[in-house]
């Protein structure tokens, strides 16, 4: 008998923000491009094609930026441009499967096991979708297709931009054991150093520790690691996902004291969350700052607004307040994370008359 599997595909627009901005205006075109920041201050939030090339980077500091690449065009995002646009790609999806996943404004997960056109393929169907996605948006999407979530969004990232790639069933463990961990979806930096110490650096690598040393060195997440070594993943894609928090934090190499330097780091990380949120299309009402020093010893403080936060130096403000709160220090910090939570997505906001108690 033969064994039945899910038909999974991940679209990833192709440098979404900074694709809108070179559609609309000519004269980006063929040129590097930041969406978000400003040349002397703030985080680049998307970067055209011609930009990476630089090394620029989104949640890049906008100097940074402009050291790797003198001749970048900073652009001010515009959300409820790119908003229209992922409707527009979502209805696309809509011709294919109710089961939709999105993950971000240019990001989502289809299953297509049952597809409403009877296309024996979703091979096929991912072709499909990104040629219609060409032809009414002008912009490139990705595609991966595998037979689960882990593999399919591994696959969108393989051949990008304009990429099409398939991960079958019988090729997905060689396929993981060749790919570097850093490269995993869900294994950051740190993580990804820290795997490094340890001897693992490719998905065989991984595969070769035992459950329980992943458990012992990495918490809960060992277990993931396990199955995603052995290209297993079991989540079903789901059509009502709500996303509980967004967040960011950034581990130091050394532990800092010095206030200026740890908001030197604070606000690209209050950057990058703001940037997620607005990518997702969410407003938070409790911000949260997370705090480790260099002892390990761990402290949060929140605060939580009556409205969702939809003004940007609002919720700054109040990162700074939180900060503040843990001052005078007692010892060195070595993370600081921020998160956003108690979500609301725009689409249930629209229409109300939002007040800020402030």
């Amino acid at each position: 008998m033969l064994a039945t599997f899910r038909k999974i595909i991940h679209i990833d627009m192709d440098a979404f923000y900074a694709s809108v901005e070179q559609r609309d205006n000519p004269d980006l075109r063929g040129k590097p491009v930041a969406v978000g920041g400003s040349r002397e201050r703030g985080v680049v939030a998307a970067a055209s094609y011609e930009a990476r090339q630089f090394g620029v980077r989104s949640a890049m500091p906008s100097v940074t930026a402009i050291r790797k690449c003198p001749q970048l065009i900073f652009v001010r995002p515009r959300f409820d441009v790119y908003k229209a646009v992922s409707r527009e790609i979502h209805e696309i999806f809509a011709e294919y499967t109710p089961m939709i996943e999105p993950l971000s404004l240019d990001e989502a997960y289809l299953d297509v096991t049952e597809n409403l056109k009877g296309i024996d393929t979703a091979t096929g169907i991912a072709r499909e979708i990104k040629e219609k996605i060409r032809e009414k948006t002008g912009l490139t999407a990705s595609a991966g297709v595998s037979f689960n979530k882990f593999l399919a969004k591994i696959a969108s990232d393989y051949r990008k931009p304009d990429g099409l790639f398939v991960i079958k069933p019988s090729q997905a463990e060689a396929f993981v054991e060749t790919l570097e961990v850093k490269g995993f979806h869900g294994i950051g930096r740190v993580t990804a150093e820290k795997m490094h110490k340890m001897g693992i650096f490719t998905g065989a690598d991984l595969r070769e520790q035992p459950v329980e040393n992943l458990v012992k060195h990495f918490g809960k997440a060992g277990r993931w690691y396990y199955q995603i070594a052995r290209g297993q993943d079991d989540r079903p894609v789901n059509p009502d996902r709500i996303r509980k928090s967004i967040g960011a934090e950034e581990t130091f190499s050394t532990d800092l004291e010095e206030i200026e330097l740890l908001l030197n780091e604070l606000w690209p990380i209050s950057e990058e969350v703001w940037r997620r949120a607005e990518r997702a299309h969410l407003y938070g009402k409790t911000v949260t700052l997370k705090v480790k020093f260099g002892d390990f010893e761990q402290i949060t403080r929140s605060r939580t607004s009556l409205q969702p936060l939809t003004e940007q130096p609002v919720y700054e403000r109040i990162i700074r307040d939180l900060f503040d709160s843990i001052l005078p220090l007692r010892k060195g910090i070595r993370l600081l994370g921020i998160s956003l939570s108690n979500l609301d997505s725009l689409d249930d906001l629209e229409g109300r008359q939002l007040t800020l108690p402030f």
